[in-house]
């Protein structure tokens, strides 16, 4: 049953509750904590999923079981520690970064946690590099697999397309994630432009007849957001 004695509170109450959770259940190690002050000492913009999402991650994708991830969108690594940190031994992470700079923190954060190998960053454009993958899975002298989740959480006006190329890179029953899925709620706003492509995802999600997705909206330390959720069903 959902409470509505307690609404939501100031801006403080909510970043209290969010400093209680991170340190009273995620507990962030040493690693994720070097990652986060990494990040922030080379100038990268403050972007990167919080902690407790960033766990969140983690464990939807040890409950899908997922042994290879795709990540569209690396940043400084931080979210891709976390999915490194849920696939089995021999499990992998393809995480794709535009920027070759972000890319180079990233690779420092993964191989301070013990976890460069398994992960492959790839430098480029998202939309190049979905294609090259797409390329590799049929090209037999290539030892490539599909895809059991995937986690978008780059530029926006590029979510349909984002969606689109993973979906053709997922096996069947995979875990797509979508970051940022209610942007400050402007993705009721049609004249919003910024929120165009999230708004373009959503929609895309809820018409494709091989997806079965949800929303959780949330609210923390950056604001009012939320997460995406959607399952391959191709049955």
């Amino acid at each position: 049953m959902a409470s509505s004695e307690h609404p939501i509170g100031s801006a403080q109450d909510v970043d209290a509750v969010e400093d209680f959770i991170v340190s009273t259940v995620v507990k962030p190690d040493d690693f994720a904590l070097a990652a986060l002050r990494r990040a922030a000492e080379h100038g990268l913009p403050s972007i990167e999923v919080m902690p407790n999402h960033g766990k969140f991650l983690q464990l939807l994708a040890q409950l899908r079981g997922a042994r290879r991830i795709l990540e569209i969108g690396t940043l400084g690594g931080f979210s891709t520690l976390s999915l490194a940190r849920a696939v089995p031994r021999d499990g992998s992470v393809v995480t794709i970064e535009h920027n070759p700079d972000y890319a180079e923190v990233a690779k420092e954060t993964l191989s301070a946690a013990h976890l460069g190998d398994v992960v492959d960053i790839r430098i480029g454009d998202a939309r190049a590099v979905l294609d090259e993958l797409q390329n590799e899975l049929s090209d037999p002298d290539i030892d490539s697999e599909l895809f059991d989740f995937v986690f978008i959480d780059a530029d926006k006006e590029n979510v349909p397309h984002y969606l689109t190329a993973a979906l053709e890179l997922c096996a069947e029953g995979a875990a797509i994630v979508l970051d940022n899925a209610v942007w400050h709620g402007a993705i009721i706003d049609p004249q919003d432009e910024a929120a165009l492509g999230v708004r373009g995802g959503l929609e895309l999600l809820g018409s494709h007849p091989h997806l079965d997705a949800t929303v959780i909206q949330t609210v923390g330390t950056k604001g009012w957001d939320g997460f995406a959720l959607a399952l391959v069903n191709r049955t």
